[in-house]
């Protein structure tokens, strides 16, 4: 690898935090941390790390002053952020909804000049604008399902199942837009080789973390008579890797399955015959 500086990677606070730190960790970037510091030493020194709000990532990595992040879909359509999006890691899936009182329909609310309050201005003052809305923009900072019906008409937040929405006699009138984790990049960091390189590293360490969640490694003894037979019925990304047992009794087989499959599979290859199933978690794969 070309010599270069440290990758300035930025990290998000709050809700986020605790998801992103453990899937660094499992892909070899520990952070360590003061509770007093927003400047984790990394194990890694290829990485020089800094913890920073969520909001603010996507406009940092646009200025430059650092070169890969993580946010939300959400806040980089919200600040509309020229960064090169790298990949998706699905974690902390939300929607970006519309809400408002119970009794409320679009048709009303687009009848009178309404109050909207949300953390998202530039997404909230689209989707009004989109649809002729009279109105006046509040800017919330959190707990934006509290302002109706007092202090706003409708509301544009952040929902994952939508019961704290409904635990305050809220409804969803329309989704915007459905958001989740993503690894972003400064654009020109991506110029400097050396940079480009340490990045696709971690990416395909993360990658391997997320797709290894997903799967589980069984494996399995299998008598002689029975490896034609059970073969067929054995998913794998690619094939089952077989191998001769001692004493030529069997074949020691091992497959990578989906985790959610894996509960449903040990039962029917035991009624098969197949002897001394192990499930064992995985930490990695690299395809």
């Amino acid at each position: 690898m070309a010599e270069t500086r440290p990758v300035r990677l930025i990290v998000p606070k709050g809700h986020m935090f605790d998801g992103v730190r453990e899937l660094l960790a499992e892909a070899g970037l520990r952070l360590g941390l003061d509770d007093r510091s927003y400047r984790p030493k990394s194990a890694d020194p290829r990485f020089r790390v800094k913890i920073v709000r969520s909001q603010n990532v996507p406009q940092l990595l646009e200025l430059g002053a650092h070169d890969i992040g993580f946010s939300g879909r959400d806040w980089i359509e919200e600040r509309e952020a020229k960064v090169a999006e790298l990949f998706d890691l699905g974690l902390d899936p939300v929607r970006v909804v519309v809400a408002a009182c119970e009794s409320e329909t679009l048709e009303s609310l687009r009848a009178r000049r309404v109050i909207a309050a949300s953390e998202y201005e530039r997404l909230t003052r689209r989707w009004l604008e989109a649809r002729d809305f009279q109105y006046v923009f509040v800017q919330s900072y959190g707990s934006t399902e509290v302002f109706p019906p007092e202090d706003a008409d409708l509301i544009v937040d952040n929902c994952a199942s939508g019961a704290t929405l409904r635990a305050n006699g809220l409804r969803v009138l329309e989704d915007i837009l459905t958001s989740s984790t993503r690894l972003i990049a400064c654009p020109a960091s991506l110029d400097d080789p050396g940079i480009r390189e340490v990045v696709e590293d971690l990416k395909l360490n993360l990658e391997g973390v997320l797709l290894a969640r997903r799967k589980v490694l069984l494996e399995m003894n299998v008598p002689k008579a029975l490896l034609e037979s059970v073969l067929p019925r054995l998913p794998a990304m690619k094939s089952p890797t077989v191998a001769p047992l001692a004493g030529e009794e069997g074949f020691a087989v091992k497959i990578a399955v989906d985790r959610d499959r894996a509960s449903a599979l040990i039962p029917e290859l035991k009624r098969l015959g197949v002897t001394d199933i192990l499930e064992t978690r995985l930490a990695k794969i690299i395809p």
